[in-house]
């Protein structure tokens, strides 16, 4: 059973008694207290203002906590169900949904695209396997054009934008973060590939998210209560110039420029601002790279079932987790990554650690960072599944100070518990950054 260690009647005390209180709640187990420690620090020394996290180690839920508010305006606290935007963490999800396909024989990683997705072979594409796309190698990056609100619910129409665009590079030559552009091509091969047609939301809820009992939809359905959705504080994309410190200097610059690849990755969505995603009508489109809501909890368990640990819940066969977990292929050139301007690595639609994004205990584990601060990610190694959520922006792409100190403090106590030295310890979580 988890610890209660808090109740929402009972708010974290500033040092300055003139700053906001922030309530905090949730449950650990003994042993992971450090995690509860460092996320109350968030709220105090850190700026964090609406969060949740949830670990599970071995299977076990070991840590379920929330805190601060869900609304900044209205000041309405953040519950056990509120839900939240994470942006590419949704990635993660998406993946999830493709690996549950796939270890249901619907689609096989070396076969082209083309074999499921006929209308996907014209312009130069033809020869793209499934495991390219996937990797983030098909130079597949845009749509071609902005996209009216009105027309991110035609799936057909955004499959044939997706079916006549063209690559970027030559597959299998670089790899380039396909921000945007992703998630429509596996929205459209779970389409072809699942006897019944659905699309990846549908699929997800029905095939993941139902059987496991969570909460995180790929389009927000339209009876869900809005007042459970948290708040996002955004930021105009101006603003990113006054942050260059924590991001890539070279991605930033080649943004300013229209016909560059690293600004029709984000063209096909007019969004000066992307708090934008959480209002309508962008929330209750199906957007697989970009617009998933959810909880904290939901994030974990699912990349928990992905193991394929204990019950295996998600039936995963031993070769789909075998894939999650293999070395990713690296493209001809390396592994900088021709968007994002650093070195990366990706596979089956997942982020996977490499020299600039570290985390995990070794180079299996798999997740998805999301712009503003969430992660969500498997450890097969540590036997961790983890996921943090906020709704207050910061300008990182990866790494927010707020997210890594408590993933930093899960490695302590699962080394501590298992009695690792702690010169291992701070090789674990340091050697990871």
């Amino acid at each position: 059973m988890l610890k209660t260690l808090v109740s929402l009647a009972l708010p974290m005390i500033f040092r300055n008694r003139h700053r906001r209180r922030f309530p905090i709640a949730g449950e650990v187990e003994p042993g992971f207290t450090e995690v509860d420690d460092a996320f109350r620090q968030n709220f105090d020394q850190r700026g964090e203002e609406g969060a949740a996290c949830t670990l599970y180690y071995r299977g076990r839920k070991v840590v379920d906590i929330w805190g601060g508010y869900r609304c900044y305006r209205t000041g309405k606290r953040w519950e056990p169900s509120t839900l939240v935007l994470t942006y590419s963490v949704t990635k993660g999800m998406a993946a999830a949904a493709l690996a549950v396909a796939h270890s249901r024989g619907l689609w096989q990683l070396d076969e082209r695209v083309a074999t499921y997705w006929p209308e996907f072979g014209q312009a130069g594409k033809q020869a793209i396997t499934v495991r390219q796309l996937l990797a983030h190698q098909a130079g597949l990056i845009g749509l071609g054009r902005r996209l009216r609100p009105d027309e991110l619910g035609d799936l057909d129409l955004l499959a044939r934008m997706a079916a006549k665009s063209r690559p970027a590079w030559p597959t299998g030559e670089r790899h380039g973060y396909h921000t945007l552009s992703l998630g429509w091509f596996e929205n459209e091969l779970i389409r072809r590939v699942d006897p019944q047609r659905r699309s990846l939301g549908t699929f997800f809820q029905d095939e993941i998210a139902r059987p496991l009992g969570v909460e995180f939809y790929i389009g927000l359905p339209t009876s869900i209560a809005g007042e459970r959705v948290a708040t996002i504080q955004g930021f105009p994309r101006r603003a990113l110039f006054c942050h260059l410190h924590e991001l890539p200097l070279a991605m930033i610059l080649a943004g300013v420029w229209p016909c560059s690849w690293v600004a029709r990755s984000v063209g096909d969505l007019p969004l000066g601002n992307p708090a934008l995603l959480n209002e309508s009508p962008y929330r209750y489109a199906e957007i697989p790279s970009a617009n998933g809501i959810g909880a904290a909890r939901a994030i974990a368990k699912v990349y928990d079932a992905l193991l394929g640990l204990g019950d295996n819940p998600l039936q995963m066969k031993a070769e789909t987790v075998r894939e999650l977990q293999a070395s990713p292929l690296t493209p001809r050139q390396g592994g900088r990554d021709a968007i994002l301007k650093i070195d990366t690595q990706y596979a089956f639609g997942f982020s996977r650690p490499s020299q600039a994004m570290r985390f995990g205990s070794d180079g299996r584990a798999f997740g998805t960072f999301g712009a503003g601060g969430a992660f969500g990610m498997a450890d097969p190694a540590g036997e961790l599944a983890y996921a943090y959520v906020t709704n207050k922006m910061g300008f990182r792409l990866y790494d927010d100070p707020r997210e890594v100190a408590v993933r930093d403090a899960c490695y302590r106590c699962v080394q501590r518990l298992e009695g690792a030295l702690p010169e291992q310890v701070s090789s674990l979580i340091r050697g990871a950054r």
